[in-house]
């Protein structure tokens, strides 16, 4: 989840929102900067209150903490022992899931868990991982990455929860699309327990909150962002694309409507070529600064447990993470707001469970794998003591930037550049599908609305890149956190559900009960498609395997008239299975 932009509070000052990434450069572009003010004019009175409302603080160890914040961790910690801590037992099983060895080509869905994974995560690895972490611990200390470590982890269970629900609940349409999220697991999960007047309100409230807070949060600020960083590596207001944002708005538009317009499997398949990508040149860049300050990390480790178990450490911590590092960093991770049940319910599958055990790699990578990198080189380069300035994601970038220079101050930074512009056109990617699918369901799942907003989408994004809309994007920002009100009562009505399926699944693994695949029927990482002899092929096993499933059945009912017992009122699904 891309949260770089706080929301209004009384430590960040309201001006310095999705300020551009170099701090200074303007929107140079008089008929946007009067656009600006426009709707500065008019929508600063609704960000504000919603932003007070939603980030409502109550005082602990003498600093405010959003009770939004609270109802996130609470439901990590209760999500992950109620399923056995799952990311630490179930992780070795995963690997499994996701090479795709457990499903078939001919199951329903669109694409492979590989492919899932990497579009969930191309909407989560971004500008929280780069400017969120150099923010809290340049005000919480170097203790507050460990606290975003910790919560990473019971923030994987929560991503286990929602892409269960999202398969298990999903509709498969006739042409074999898929739609499926916490609007339909609230819907159907909670009528199936019987509170389906609350499952109906509560989709629709996600469904609604959801097509908001995309536009501003996955969107609006990631197009503008990533034309600002363009901007300041080509020199900044001497940039000759300074009073030209709206071009570099049209390229990503022209770019990011290839792609989207293609449905799911077309973003399905760009965020699989680009999340690894993306991901690997910056775990390359971070080594390379960890290379030249190698002498500082065992410091570096030592500053972040004594900063986090310490009482001022503590303190600081809490800050740090649940302040900035939660709300800008490790949440990140988008944990909680239901963007996995959205990404993984179009997955090739016939068991929900698989995409839990997908799913849980997305904040092992991102809140810890990523957001550790950055952490270690902000602190083995000293930067950890730097002024947080006005705690804003140009401060947080430029910090990361000079962590870049001591490896080279002349061309270094140029790879922070193009991690950012990458991270901004992968969340454009995988948002537009959360929103189109929000608005989907709101609809009736009409394609037309789909293609519509798909349309809107793209042109958003030239808007977005030429203007800033600072109380638009703080508003979408509370818009965001406020998924997560739904989706996580959702996950505790239907904790019982998830907890079957998971936890069935891992007992059929250890028993060595999961179906045998070929090798060939295997999903695999990208080769996901039948071809035709596959499809006919798996259509004559299903069908022996209901006939063998109706011999079974005829056989127990014949067995037990013979020993007397009257079988006839039991139904079909109670009978044993083939």
């Amino acid at each position: 989840m891309r949260l770089e932009t706080a929301p209004f509070q009384s430590n960040i000052p309201a001006e310095s929102l999705a300020a551009p990434l170099s701090g200074q450069v303007g929107q140079v572009d008089v008929l946007a900067s009067g656009f600006d003010q426009a709707v500065e004019t008019v929508f600063a009175p609704f960000a504000n209150f919603l932003s007070l409302v939603v980030f409502f603080e109550v005082p602990v160890l003498g600093t405010g903490v959003p009770l939004i914040v609270v109802w996130l961790m609470a439901a990590a910690v209760f999500i992950t022992v109620y399923l056995r801590f799952q990311p630490i037992t179930g992780l070795k099983h995963s690997f499994e899931v996701i090479r795709g060895r457990l499903t078939r080509k001919t199951d329903p869905g669109e694409v492979s868990s590989f492919q899932a994974l990497a579009t969930e995560l191309s909407g989560t690895v971004g500008l929280g991982n780069i400017a969120g972490v150099a923010v809290a611990i340049t005000i919480g200390g170097p203790g507050a990455a460990l606290w975003i470590i910790i919560f990473g982890f019971f923030a994987m269970s929560v991503k286990m929860a929602e892409a269960t629900l999202g398969v298990k609940y999903r509709k498969v349409h006739a042409d074999g699309t898929t739609s499926g999220g916490p609007m339909y697991y609230l819907r159907d999960g909670l009528a199936e327990i019987g509170r389906p007047r609350l499952g109906r309100f509560l989709g629709a409230f996600y469904a609604i909150v959801t097509v908001v807070g995309v536009f501003g949060a996955g969107n609006l600020f990631q197009a503008n962002q990533g034309a600002a960083a363009i901007v300041t590596a080509t020199g900044g207001e001497s940039s000759w694309f300074a009073d030209k944002l709206w071009l570099l708005g049209l390229v990503y538009a022209v770019l990011a409507g290839a792609v989207i317009l293609g449905g799911i499997k077309k973003i399905a398949e760009w965020t699989g070529a680009i999340t690894p990508i993306m991901a690997i040149v910056y775990f390359l860049s971070v080594f390379a600064i960890l290379l030249v300050n190698f002498t500082h990390i065992p410091q570096a480790f030592v500053l972040m447990f004594q900063g986090a178990f310490t009482g001022e450490g503590v303190a600081g911590g809490i800050i740090g993470v649940a302040i900035v590092g939660i709300q800008r960093a490790l949440f990140s991770n988008a944990a909680g707001v239901g963007s996995a049940g959205m990404a993984h319910s179009a997955v090739k599958t016939h068991d929900p469970a698989t995409e839990g055990f997908t799913a849980l790699w997305e904040p092992l990578i991102d809140s810890i794998f990523i957001c550790t990198l950055t952490a270690l080189a902000i602190i083995t380069t000293g930067l950890y003591t730097a002024d947080a300035g006005d705690g804003s994601t140009a401060e947080g970038v430029a910090l990361t930037s000079r962590a870049f220079a001591t490896v080279n101050d002349t061309w270094f930074p140029f790879v922070l550049t193009v991690c950012v512009v990458l991270f901004a056109f992968s969340t454009l990617l995988s948002y537009g599908y959360y929103g189109q699918k929000a608005i989907g369901y709101l609809l009736g799942d009409s394609r037309r609305a789909e293609k519509v907003f798909q349309i809107v989408w793209v042109l958003a994004i030239v808007v977005g890149a030429s203007a800033s809309l600072d109380s638009v994007i703080a508003f979408s920002d509370a818009m965001f956190f406020l998924m997560s009100v739904p989706a996580l009562l959702g996950m505790y009505f239907l904790s019982k559900i998830v907890r079957l399926e998971i936890l069935r699944h891992r007992i059929r693994a250890m028993a060595d009960q999961l179906p045998d695949i070929p090798e060939d029927l295997q999903v695999g990482i990208r080769d996901h498609e039948p071809s035709k002899e596959q499809v006919r092929s798996e259509a004559r096993r299903l069908k022996a395997l209901r006939t063998r499933r109706r011999e079974v059945k005829r056989e127990f009912r014949k067995a037990q008239k013979a020993r007397g017992v009257d079988m006839s009122d039991v139904p079909a699904e109670e009978l044993p299975k083939a």
